[in-house]
């Protein structure tokens, strides 16, 4: 086990929360330890470069992103070795939630390197607090798959344990979302959406999951940007989680009007609704 040695000599990396659109919400704190640290370690050089420009910091640039962070740790922890500072953003918002950067966080703590959070913008807790849904238990689940036969089963899986669901949704993807929602946990799940958060066209529609929908399908304005959604499980949807794991496995061995029969039979669960359920896991 590694433990954290004499660290006078190593420098510090810092993990830095900025603005997820309004650059007001950059802290004092933020543009003191990016002004004065040695690297700035950024998901995407060119546009983190807009963002130093406006606050007039020049700091040293260099990429972090999905695809080199594990061959950039080791990187990193020799400028810290050196006594250097560095410090990672991300495109917007706090570097790890759905951003590069947990490979060389758990490799630098497993190094015992000084890590220290510089606390700020989050577009999950900026979107849950005003978002009127229940925030005493919630469950962020990053980006859904892409595909929806993907996305349904994801959503299959949840359990009203899990509190209020957040999740981010890109605009091309929202409506089939949406839609793929409606499908699984029926019409009146209630949701909230947000939109472009601190931003100029900032907007929140909360309401059942059909009603969201229809007001996106009727303004096609509401379904551009960059989307924070979550979602109330409701109590009494628990048995049709379970009762949708077992459809799943009886679908593999029968066709779908028998698996449905069967699944309502073993649940109690309503045998329309869980053969509409079937349809839905062999759409493609």
């Amino acid at each position: 086990m590694v433990t954290q040695t004499d660290n006078d000599v190593r420098g510090t990396f810092y993990i830095v929360a900025t603005p997820i659109g309004n650059l007001d919400d950059i802290s004092e704190r933020a543009k003191k330890v990016l002004a004065n640290a040695d690297f700035i370690a950024a998901e995407d050089t060119r546009h983190s470069k807009r963002l130093l420009n406006h606050f007039a910091i020049d700091t040293k640039l260099f990429a972090l992103h999905d695809h080199n962070e594990r061959d950039k740790a080791s990187y990193i922890a020799s400028l810290l070795n050196d006594g250097k500072n560095v410090a990672l953003i991300s495109d917007a918002g706090t570097p790890l939630i759905s951003d590069p950067g947990y490979h060389v966080v758990n490799f630098l703590r497993q190094e015992a390197h000084n890590i220290v959070p510089v606390p700020g913008p989050s577009a999950l807790i900026t979107a849950l607090c005003a978002s009127g849904l229940p925030t005493d238990r919630f469950s962020f689940v990053g980006f859904l798959p892409a595909k929806s036969k993907s996305r349904r089963d994801e959503m299959s899986s949840w359990l009203p344990s899990l509190g209020t669901v957040v999740f981010y949704e890109s605009t091309h993807r929202i409506l089939d979302c949406l839609a793929d929602l409606e499908v699984v946990w029926g019409e009146s799940v209630q949701v909230a959406l947000a939109r472009e958060l601190t931003k100029t066209f900032e907007t929140f529609l909360s309401g059942s999951v059909s009603d969201i929908k229809q007001i996106l399908e009727d303004d096609s304005n509401q379904t551009r940007g960059e989307f924070v959604m979550m979602v109330s499980l409701p109590e009494d949807e628990k048995d049709n989680s379970e009762a949708l794991k077992i459809l799943k496995i009886l679908l593999k061995e029968l066709p779908l009007k028998q698996a449905a029969a069967l699944a309502a039979e073993i649940t109690g669960e309503k045998k329309n609704a869980l053969y509409k359920q079937a349809l839905a896991m062999h759409e493609e």
